[in-house]
C-alpha cells in the first residue's frame, strides 16, 4: 500500500525554492568552484581565499552538498562534483546563476505587482526596462549576454537539423546578437549570404566573431531597431528569442516590418518555445512567468496564429526540435 502524500511538506519544499537560487548565487559570486578546481579544500582555506568567514562558507557548501552541488569528504574538505564543475571559470552556467541570483531574483519579487498592473516586474524593480538597464550597466550587460549565450548556445545544431535552410540564398538574423547563430547557419550552408541585424552597439561587438569565422564577404552587419524597419530583400527573416520579449502590439510591428522587407515568396521564421495546452509540467509555462518580469510573453500555437495574422502573415507550420524550441514558419497572407 502506497504511503499517503504529505501535501503540506511538498508545498513547503516548493515555497522554499528560492533558498537554492541564493545559495548557488553566493557560491558563484565567491568563485568557490574555481577555488576547488585544483583539489579539495577546508572551509577555512576557502574563506581566506574568498575574503569571507570560513564557517559561513561551510554552512553554504554543506547545504549545497546535500543536493549534489559540491561534496564534503571525511576530513571536512569540500570538492567539486559534476554539477559544481558547470560553475567553473566564466561559463554561461555561472553567468546564468549570477543573473538569476541578482537582477532576475529582484524582478521576480515584483511578480505580484506585475500581475496586478500589467507592467514589467523588471521595471518595478529597477525603474527602467531590462535591455535599457543592461545597456547602461555594461558589466551586468556582459553577464546577461554570457548567460543567454550559454543558455541558448546549444540550440543551433538542433535547429539546423530540424529545418531545411538549403532553399534560401539570403537570410536576415533579426536581433541576432553576437552572430553565433548566423555563423552556424553560414557554416552549414556555404551558398548562403547573411545579414546580422541588431542595435548598433550590439552589432559592433560581433565584428570580430564574423571575421574570425571567415565570413566577412558573406555576412553584412547592419545596425538599427526592428521596431522601425529591418534590412530588405532577403529570402528569410529569422527571429530567435525576440518576439517573446515584446507585447503583442510590438511583436506584430516587428513581424510586419519583416513581412514588408522580405521577397514576395519569402518566409519569416520565429524560434521560440510553444506553450502546450493542458496541465502537464512544462518549462514553457514557467518561462512565460519569467517574461512577465520583462514585459513579454511566451505563446501557445493559437496565440502565434493570432499574432501572425495581426502582422499580415499566415502561419504555415510549426517545426519542433529536440532542444525544446520550435521553428514557427510564416508567409505573406
Amino acid at each position: 500500500m502506497a504511503e499517503p502524500v504529505d501535501f503540506k511538506t511538498q508545498m513547503n519544499q516548493l515555497i522554499r525554492g528560492y533558498w537554492t537560487t541564493q545559495a548557488i548565487f553566493v557560491a558563484v559570486e565567491l568563485r568557490i568552484a574555481d577555488l576547488l578546481s585544483d583539489g579539495p579544500k577546508h572551509p577555512d582555506e576557502l574563506g581566506r581565499l574568498a575574503g569571507v568567514k570560513g564557517d559561513m562558507v561551510y554552512r553554504v557548501l554543506r547545504a549545497l552538498a546535500s543536493i549534489g552541488i559540491f561534496a564534503e569528504d571525511v576530513e571536512g574538505r569540500f570538492m567539486l562534483t559534476p554539477l559544481a564543475e558547470t560553475l567553473c571559470g566564466d561559463s554561461g552556467q555561472r553567468a546564468y546563476a549570477r543573473l538569476h541570483g541578482q537582477e532576475l531574483y529582484q524582478s521576480w519579487a515584483k511578480l505580484l505587482e506585475a500581475v496586478r498592473t500589467g507592467d514589467a516586474g523588471f521595471v518595478k524593480a529597477f525603474g527602467i526596462p531590462a535591455f535599457e538597464y543592461f545597456s547602461k550597466n555594461p558589466e551586468r550587460g556582459a553577464v546577461f549576454d554570457k548567460a543567454m549565450t550559454g543558455h541558448h548556445g546549444r540550440e543551433a545544431d538542433p535547429m539546423l537539423d530540424a529545418y531545411d535552410f538549403s532553399a534560401f540564398n539570403s537570410l536576415v538574423d533579426v536581433g541576432g546578437g553576437n552572430g553565433s547563430l548566423l555563423i552556424a547557419i553560414l557554416k552549414r550552408h556555404p551558398h548562403m549570404h547573411g545579414v546580422l541585424f541588431d542595435l548598433p552597439r550590439v552589432v559592433n561587438r560581433a565584428h570580430s566573431a564574423v571575421e574570425d569565422a571567415g565570413f566577412r564577404e558573406r555576412c553584412r552587419l547592419v545596425g538599427g531597431t526592428f521596431l522601425e524597419s529591418v534590412p530588405s530583400g532577403a529570402d528569410v527573416y529569422l527571429l530567435r528569442h525576440i518576439v517573446h520579449d515584446w507585447s503583442d502590439e510590438d511583436s506584430a510591428t516587428i513581424l510586419r516590418n519583416c513581412r514588408s522587407a522580405m521577397k514576395p515568396a519569402g518566409k519569416v521564421l520565429v524560434v521560440e518555445i510553444v506553450v502546450p495546452a493542458g496541465n502537464d509540467p512544462s518549462f514553457a509555462k514557467w518561462m512565460d512567468l519569467m517574461m512577465v518580469t520583462y514585459g513579454g510573453k511566451e505563446r501557445s500555437e493559437k496565440q502565434y496564429r493570432h499574432l501572425f495574422g495581426l502582422a499580415g502573415l499566415q502561419l504555415t507550420r510549426i517545426v519542433p526540435t529536440n532542444a525544446g524550441i520550435s521553428i514557427i514558419e510564416g508567409v505573406q497572407a
